[in-house]
């Protein structure tokens, strides 16, 4: 195979693993040929078949991509007018003769949609969806040029925002080419609305109801304003949207202080259309004869539009604060881990050290010991620190260990790519541990099924196997019953690290709700230690004598590994006490109605009974027993995590983009020690506009999170704001 076949099914097999499904095309053509390619699938085996020469790679667009779709811009006005009106993407494409002309989203449920000019009937901009390709690098135009490589991230956007922003794009290329027009009511009606034309009745009703809401000011509510006024526009007067567009561009937009831009509007429209309404579908329409120009407001409330309400102050989680330096001593292996890494760490990390040493001793035990209610040792733990303070030397101390006692087979793989490829590791070695760095990026990528459908089902497969350590494991099923996996008790753990932005900005209500993040042990360090010289140091002999010995453990003889028979260790009686003072204290915290709550709380008796597990073997390996130091470091280490927890869960999980830009300005004021100026607000807030700033900071005053003070000093007065 020649080195461009190689090139080309190289990267025929990297479309595949982003989940993008590819099609073959003839070499420089860009439109397919073969026989009901709309409906081709290839899997991995069958890219050699069709990806052997020097052809051209098509990817299908749409549903078959995981919503992959492309705005292809046919003209130069639209490439540079497409920064002005299209969402920012990391991911374009093009030639260079035409460079960025192709712009990557990911965008359930959008429709091709074609805007050509209305004069010469050739086509401006195209936004390809289900049923259409395009095709991309290495793959070479009909021209002799190459096609870029589809090798960015594509942002994930909303179908009536990319819709109303392409369509926009090509009504700007036609007014500079040809004048602004009437534009055609050609848009959607708002959503579950039933076919309605607007007669002029109508449209004189609507526009005398603009007439009288006021305007949208900025600082007073002119976000929740206008949102309002363009509800009632497309849900109370039944006006398709770009006759609602049309009407409040030239009669309300105006009046507003400052006026909104053509493309800030579109969106209001864009999302009050797209959103369902609790009142009759046209229920102003129906209100009053057709040809009354009489306007009752007393529906107008736009209140209720004033973004997401947070929870009173009382009920805010409080904050459990820094790690309890108690919690730090584990007797034993794991003390001796602990001390080994500090030793050789550049900038020790004592509370990272400890979640892997956990991990270690975690799955050294596995499939080894019980305890009496059945509980393994698999945990799921995540070391979070600043970039730069040291979290890679744990796990370099948990891969040393593992490789001196010659165990390097209970280390799996540092990168997931599939469930499939998740699952084939844990059959192969049950007791496992995955060590996954820039683990808050890995939960944003396969936490979101439009940005890595086929990373996805990982997702999935960790929280089956992380409850699937007493019993039996089955995998996917499929027709060919060789491919089916079944495991008998899998005890699989994870140890990943991560800076805290991206771990908590992966933190969605979902994955709260769904109980994935419940299961996690998530262990914070917000320092950056001093540094130290360390030596490299070889793994003291104990440590490695200690590890070994449990290689040597095979509870079950000569069928361990295929179905083993941990040995029960048991709980003392102060032990049982101690977890039912615990199990107390969850009870109460299932009985209140936060939904958060009751996820986190839910599961943190089994994490202690697995902790208190693992903090016996590392005691007395060869005698374990869970004594009520066991059961007390365990319960309260599961108690305080969880608290903590729920503290970051309410200050950085937000219930939609209002509500999560009021949680990061609060950070921001948080983090400069509870009091900001004004001005230096707005520096450290540059990603808000000044309109949507003032509507966060409004909203903010008004539920009492902020309050305004006033400072003196030599000029004037300074305006702060302080956390309330």
């Amino acid at each position: 195979m020649g080195d461009g076949s190689s090139i080309l099914i190289e990267s025929a097999r990297t479309y595949l693993a982003r989940g993008y499904a590819v099609i073959p095309v003839p070499a420089r053509k860009k439109i397919p040929v073969l026989k009901g390619w709309t409906d081709l699938r290839l899997s991995e085996s069958d890219l050699p078949a069709h990806f052997n020469g020097t052809g051209n790679i098509g990817v299908l667009l749409g549903e078959p991509s995981g919503w992959l779709v492309d705005v292809d811009l046919d003209c130069e006005e639209a490439v540079a007018l497409a920064p002005k009106f299209l969402p920012p993407t990391g991911a374009m494409s093009g030639r260079p003769g035409k460079p960025a002309s192709h712009w990557w989203y990911i965008c359930e449920g959008i429709k091709t949609r074609k805007h050509q000019d209305p004069v010469s009937k050739k086509m401006i901009v195209e936004l390809r969806s289900t049923g259409a390709q395009t095709v991309v690098g290495p793959s070479i135009h009909p021209s002799g040029e190459p096609y870029d490589l589809l090798d960015g991230e594509p942002a994930v956007v909303d179908a009536g925002e990319l819709a109303a922003a392409v369509a926009a794009l090509a009504e700007a290329v036609t007014e500079a080419r040809h004048g602004r027009t009437e534009r055609p009511h050609s848009q959607p009606g708002a959503l579950g609305a039933p076919p309605f034309q607007a007669g002029d009745a109508v449209l004189r009703r609507a526009a005398a109801y603009l007439d009288r809401i006021p305007p949208a000011i900025s600082g007073s509510g002119g976000h929740s304003q206008t949102y309002t006024a363009a509800t009632a526009m497309v849900h109370g007067f039944g006006l398709d949207p770009e006759a609602a567009f049309s009407l409040l561009w030239n009669r309300y937009n105006p009046r507003c202080d400052p006026p909104w831009s053509e493309k800030e509007l579109r969106h209001k429209v864009t999302d009050a259309a797209s959103k369902p309404h609790d009142r009759p579908h046209g229920w102003l329409r129906d209100a009053g004869p057709a040809e009354s120009s009489d306007v009752d407001l007393s529906e107008f409330n736009p209140e209720p539009r004033r973004g997401v309400v947070e929870r009173p102050r009382s009920e805010r989680p409080p904050d459990p604060g820094p790690f309890p330096a108690h919690l730090l001593r584990v007797p034993g292996f794991i003390e001796q881990v602990v001390a080994y890494n500090l030793a050789t760490a550049t900038r020790p990390q004592p509370v990272l050290a400890l979640a892997a040493a956990i991990c270690l001793q975690a799955v050294l035990a596995a499939r080894k010991v019980r305890d009496e209610r059945g509980n393994r040792t698999n945990v799921y733990c995540v070391g979070v620190a600043p970039s730069g303070a040291g979290k890679d030397n744990a796990r370099k101390v948990n891969k040393n260990i593992l490789f001196a006692a010659d165990l390097v087979e209970h280390e799996g793989n540092e990168d997931l790519a599939s469930d499939a490829g998740l699952v084939t590791a844990v059959e192969a070695e049950p007791a496992v541990l995955f060590q996954i760095d820039e683990f808050g990026r890995f939960l944003r990528t396969i936490g979101d099924p439009k940005k890595a459908p086929h990373l996805f089902n990982v997702l999935t497969a960790l929280m089956k196997l992380y409850s699937s350590a007493d019993t039996v494991f089955r995998g996917k099923a499929y027709a060919d019953k060789k491919r089916n996996k079944v495991v008998d008790q899998p005890c699989v753990s994870v140890y990943g690290t991560t800076v805290p932005e991206h771990f908590f900005e992966s933190l969605t209500a979902d994955s709260l709700s769904d109980g994935f993040i419940a299961r996690l042990l998530v262990f914070e360090s917000a320092e950056t230690p001093a540094r130290q010289r360390a030596k490299a140091l070889s793994v003291p002999e104990p440590l490695k004598q200690a590890a070994e010995w449990w290689g040597a453990q095979q509870p079950g003889g000569n069928l361990f590994k295929e179905h083993p028979k941990p040995i029960v260790v048991e709980a003392t009686p102060q032990a049982g006490e101690v977890f039912d003072a615990l199990a107390s204290t969850v009870d109460a915290e299932l009985g209140k109605p936060d939904e958060t709550g009751r996820s986190l709380w839910a599961r943190a008796e089994e994490k202690a009974c697995r902790l208190a597990l693992i903090y016996a073997c590392s005691a007395n390996a060869e005698k374990p027993v869970i004594d009520a130091d066991a059961a007390r470091w365990a319960c309260d280490l599961s108690s305080y995590l969880t608290r903590r927890m729920l503290y970051i869960a309410h200050e950085w999980v937000a219930d939609g983009v209002f509500d999560a830009r009021q949680k990061r300005v609060v950070r921001v004021v948080r983090k400069a020690g509870g009091k900001i100026s004004r001005s230096e607000l707005c520096r450290k807030t540059q990603w808000l506009t000044q309109r949507e700033r003032q509507e966060v900071i409004d909203n903010l005053l008004e539920t009492q999170q902020l309050r305004q003070e006033e400072e003196t000093s030599a000029t004037r007065p300074k305006v702060v704001y302080a956390l309330a």
